[in-house]
């Protein structure tokens, strides 16, 4: 099955290199990213040849609402490179249609990209034990993201959705909405690996890696021109984002060092540079959200604490490596390397992981 998909696959993308024309296989080939605020206000595409971005709104994780502070930025920053933008919802809503319904009246009126583009619900976390419901709370969300105009797109890993979710139902009713990610190994990875192609039907995109570039990115391939969604061909002008004015850089103090924030800091990598932690730089600023930073306004930090503190987390069920690294503010590559995991997709219930 692997090889007659890829065969096909690459048949698809032969025709449009000989000159085919519908627009709607315009996309097929073409390779993007997706974001979350661990890629910074601006995002980072791996090549100058990425056509597209997906960017993460914000979610839910059973009720509990995380908005993503980046999302603006990071689809006018697409737009204004001429590449096209697509939105994703994080959906950890198992198989409630209340939190469902929650998340999409939260999030579906503040959808930056256009009508038509991309918003998928990323469900690879949280399921309940019931693949019926689990379904259910999916198509539910789905029909939603239609109804407000955009495209749907259902996207997790095939080991979890063939546990947990029925996609044949989703397929019926959404032809080509699959985006499935998985990765041969956390080796850098430009291009996809055919040999290690989810076989799956009805699959529009297929994230082929999450080292997509050296310090990790996730890598993405449309397979079927699905990211021309919204686009007719062409990217609108973005509306023009205005720079907040920058602080005033206090007077140096020889006992104080200064920092003005730049698109795309965090306080962790701030802390990085200066060989502390982004608790102690969270102290010294009084900073009462330390996810809350801005660009122009003025880090200090006096000395202090130079300990990168970490700490030991207990893997809970339903749990997976990428979860628990947006949790803790790291990466799955550091949590692969700092607790010598063979397969990064293999953790149980009541492990502990160090960070």
């Amino acid at each position: 099955m692997k090889k007659i998909i890829k065969a096909t696959t690459i048949a698809i993308l032969a025709l449009t290199s000989f000159g085919a024309t519908s627009q709607a296989f315009a996309a097929v080939g073409d390779q993007g990213v997706d974001w979350s605020k661990y890629n910074g206000y601006q995002g980072n595409f791996g090549y100058a040849s990425d056509e597209f971005s997906i960017a993460q709104i914000g979610g839910t994780y059973g009720g509990y609402y995380v908005d993503q502070l980046t999302y603006n930025s990071q689809v006018q920053n697409t737009l204004a490179q001429g590449k096209r933008a697509h939105t994703y919802i994080w959906y950890q809503v198992g198989g409630s249609i209340e939190l469902s319904k929650g998340v999409l009246d939260r999030y579906l009126p503040q959808i930056a990209t256009p009508k038509g583009s991309i918003v998928a619900l990323d469900y690879e976390s949280g399921a309940s034990g019931s693949k019926q419901a689990n379904t259910d709370a999916i198509l539910y969300g789905m029909r939603r993201v239609k109804e407000a105009g955009y495209t749907p797109m259902y996207y997790s890993y095939k080991p979890y959705t063939i546990a947990n979710v029925d996609y044949k139902r989703i397929i019926k009713e959404f032809p080509g909405s699959l985006w499935i990610a998985e990765y041969p190994n956390y080796e850098v990875t430009p291009t996809p690996n055919w040999n290690y192609f989810p076989s799956m039907d009805d699959i529009g995109i297929f994230q082929f890696t999450s080292t997509y570039v050296a310090g990790g990115l996730d890598g993405n391939i449309d397979l079927t021109g699905i990211t021309d969604n919204g686009y007719d061909g062409k990217v609108p002008d973005p509306t023009p984002t205005p720079n907040p004015t920058p602080e005033p850089t206090p007077t140096p103090n020889p006992s104080k060092k200064t920092y003005i924030v730049q698109y795309g800091d965090t306080l962790s990598s701030i802390a990085y540079n200066w060989g502390t932690s982004w608790q102690e730089l969270a102290r010294q600023n009084a900073l009462s959200n330390p996810n809350l930073i801005y660009a122009g306004q003025a880090i200090s930090y006096s000395g202090g604490s130079n300990a990168v503190t970490g700490g030991t987390y207990t893997v809970q069920y339903g749990d997976n490596l990428s979860v628990i690294a947006q949790r803790l503010g790291t990466t799955v590559q550091h949590l692969v390397s700092s607790n010598g995991i063979q397969n990064p997709n293999l953790i149980y219930a009541g492990q502990t992981l160090n960070y």
